[in-house]
């Protein structure tokens, strides 16, 4: 059997109010191997689960109070106002499974409306993890918390919650981190939390939606530059911990939306003909060359729809805001 897909163990029923953690990560240096290989390729590129460090993680919670970043604020307004109906759609007694959950501010919507027995966080930042499930734990002391550090973008298998009573898994994937994937990969994806949810399970997702170019240019692109500074702490992350020496001021930001490939791209582009060491291995820029460092897919209704589909969801139920800025959606796995 692959290596991720071995049967994890199953722990023991969880106590309320304590937060049980476990650490799924593979061994090994894969930000280095991951940033060597993508750095040496004829367009640079560095994975974008690569910015969430501490810094990374409150820069991005910055990101997410600007003004021109419409798609936190939003997502949250459409799970509040339909909070009811979401739980009615859900059942009771569900074990809520989330997919990259870093500060878990949309989670307490959920929490708090559908009374889960079991939650999952699963995020990469175990500090980020920690944190924000012991506040959990704090807050609603009668919920089971099982924190697991995983690359939820690799094959993973969770264990089995025994001790736990679960009438439906619902597998929760907000932000519109879906769209950081292609369309080939958020399909692999989606097959991926088709196995987490089982049948009957639900999943419950956000995606960001096509708009006006001017809108989408601002949000990842800030007038006050918080965007930049995060896009730009990966190279401080690797010089701190890779042994980079990258000059930051020797690079800049650079977002733009293609209108023809339906998505943001997220670059760092060298402004002058230089050359970086990272462990020891030399990397060569040109002036203007770029490391693309994200992608953000946006998609119609039916785009996305179609995709859920292929990955073994029947959609069943969709939410959005009244300017169709952003869409919640509810799926069952079939």
């Amino acid at each position: 059997m692959p290596e991720g897909l071995k049967p994890q163990p199953a722990p023991r029923a969880p106590e309320p109010g304590v937060v049980r953690f476990y650490n799924f990560l593979p061994r090994g240096d894969a930000f280095l191997e991951d940033v060597l290989a993508g750095l040496a390729g004829a367009q640079k590129s560095i994975p974008p689960k690569y910015f969430y460090d501490e810094d990374g993680c409150r820069l991005f919670e910055a990101i997410c109070e600007l003004p021109e970043y419409y798609l936190t604020r939003t997502e949250l307004e459409i799970l509040q106002s339909q909070a009811v109906e979401i739980a009615q759609f859900v059942g009771p007694d569900a074990g809520l499974i989330e997919f990259g959950s870093g500060a878990q501010g949309k989670t307490r919507v959920l929490i708090e409306a559908l009374r889960p027995s079991l939650y999952v966080p699963v995020d990469i930042a175990g500090d980020t993890l920690r944190a924000a499930s012991g506040e959990l734990a704090n807050e609603y002391p009668w919920l089971n918390i099982m924190g697991i550090c995983a690359d939820y973008t690799r094959a993973l298998a969770l264990p089995e919650f025994a001790g736990v009573p679960i009438r439906r898994k619902l597998v929760f994937f907000p932000g519109s981190t879906i769209g950081n994937f292609t369309p080939a990969e958020a399909l692999a994806f989606l097959k991926q939390a088709r196995r987490a949810a089982g049948t009957g399970g639900i999943l419950l997702i956000g995606v960001d939606l096509k708009k006006d170019k001017k809108i989408l240019d601002a949000a990842y692109d800030d007038s006050r530059g918080v965007t930049a500074q995060f896009n730009l702490n990966l190279l401080k992350r690797i010089n701190r911990e890779l042994g980079g020496d990258f000059q930051i001021n020797r690079f800049r930001h650079k977002a733009f939306y293609d209108p023809m490939m339906g998505r943001i791209e997220m670059h760092l582009e060298s402004l002058y003909s230089q050359r970086v060491q990272v462990a020891g291995k030399r990397i060569d820029f040109a002036a203007g060359e770029t490391i693309h460092t994200e992608i953000s897919c946006k998609y119609s209704m039916e785009e996305f729809r179609d995709i859920g589909r292929k990955a073994g969801f029947s959609p069943e139920r969709f939410w959005t805001d009244s300017a169709q800025l952003f869409a919640v959606h509810g799926m069952m796995a079939v």
